[in-house]
């Protein structure tokens, strides 16, 4: 039975009709694309698909096999740069690790070392007035044989010419026949270890005598 027509409702919204054509695929369970209409690209193959290239993008993209193999050749020489580069830090931090050991290792052994200069200056006094002898002359033989072994190495001898990096002069004497300031003798004995200098010998030197000027006319 037909309904009568009914006067439209300025209160309700006008009616929308839909009609949907597309009919659904039996094996794919999804509606047809209409006959001349392009597949648009899905949002994952879109997000997969990434920006376009273009501007700086599209000017450094290779656009063919000789353009990618230039922009791999630069990559590598890049890449090959910023090894040596790290290679040459890392020598230098192995140089400067090294170094500093070894500094370490001298600063250690000259503060033991110091603490038997006492005992060395003892040997050198008793040698002097005849009383290493016997026992005690292989005692301090066997003493300086090691401390020598550590590095230790004394600093002074006579007929050397006087040095005030490593000479301490106590008294001074002229002397003819001297070519200049010498040392004739050594007080107390100076000892370094590598290039660190622990004490100064201490010498006696002897200097030429001054020139007297002419007599007068």
């Amino acid at each position: 039975m037909k309904q009568p027509d009914q006067p439209p409702r300025p209160d309700l919204p006008p009616l929308v009709v839909i009609r949907d054509r597309r009919s659904i695929d039996p094996v794919a369970l999804r509606p047809r694309r209409p006959e001349g209409q392009e597949a648009t690209p899905s949002a994952h193959t879109a997000a997969t698909a990434g920006p376009p290239v273009t501007g700086r993008n599209a000017a450094h993209s290779p656009s063919g096999p000789e353009d990618r193999i230039r922009q791999l050749e630069a990559d590598l020489a890049e890449r090959t740069e910023d090894l040596q580069r790290v290679k040459a830090e890392y020598d230098n931090y192995r140089k400067r690790v090294r170094r500093d050991r070894l500094a370490i290792r001298e600063a250690a052994v000259a503060n033991v070392l110091a603490g038997l200069l006492p005992v060395l200056d003892a040997i050198d006094r008793a040698r002097a007035q005849g009383h290493v002898t016997g026992g005690f002359h292989q005692v301090a033989g066997i003493l300086e044989s090691h401390l020598a072994a550590l590095g230790l190495h004394s600093v002074g001898e006579a007929g050397e010419p006087f040095d005030p990096h490593i000479h301490e002069a106590l008294t001074s004497t002229i002397a003819s026949g001297t070519t200049g300031t010498t040392c004739i003798e050594v007080l107390r004995p100076g000892y370094r270890v590598g290039a660190h200098l622990m004490r100064a010998a201490q010498v006696a030197v002897a200097e030429r005598p001054a020139l007297s000027p002419p007599p007068p006319r």
